[in-house]
């Protein structure tokens, strides 16, 4: 428990300043975007307080925020996430339930649920956040295509460091 006091706000920092040092300055065609300090949100435990979750979900979209020129874009996409989290845990929630403190991970859950639980938001995530930074329909197709493109590619970066993150217990 005092770990997390610790490991969480440097999880914070780290992914905020790789977001704004690094990631804010690949575009690849204007339809590459990786946003990937989305998987913070992906990574805090699953029994946390609802309230807590977008207020910890808004500070980090509003520190990209700050540091991207955005005007709440990112604070908006991710309260927005923070508020579908807790529907998309509870749909892809296993037969015998979440245990207590549990993060969402391969470790704990495989793979396939994994890869489940993080395209569905990380779609929700870039959906919100283009068309609220385009804000019209008329490029529906357009934004569409920036939405598909992005994802998969923050998806590939998402399960890249959720590899590193993996440690599979060895049997001795």
């Amino acid at each position: 428990m005092i770990t997390n006091f610790i490991r969480y706000p440097l999880w914070f920092i780290f992914f905020v300043i790789l977001q704004v040092l690094i990631l804010n300055n690949i575009q690849l065609s204007a339809y590459l975007n990786p946003y990937l300090y989305v998987i913070f949100i992906l990574w805090l435990p699953i029994d946390m307080n609802r309230g807590a979750l977008m207020a910890v979900s808004m500070l980090l979209g509003l520190s990209v925020d700050i540091f991207s020129n955005s005007v709440g874009m990112h604070a908006s996409a991710c309260v927005f996430l923070a508020f579908c989290r807790p529907f998309i845990l509870s749909s892809l929630s296993p037969r015998d339930g979440y245990e207590a403190d549990q993060i969402p991970g391969i470790k704990n859950f495989g793979i396939s649920w994994f890869l489940a639980y993080a395209s569905i938001c990380v779609v929700l995530h870039h959906c919100f956040l283009f068309y609220v930074e385009v804000f019209r329909f008329s490029d529906f197709f357009g934004t569409l295509g920036r939405v598909i493109a992005s994802s998969l590619f923050t998806l590939v970066l998402v399960v890249i460091s959720q590899l590193f993150r993996y440690s599979p217990s060895r049997k001795v």
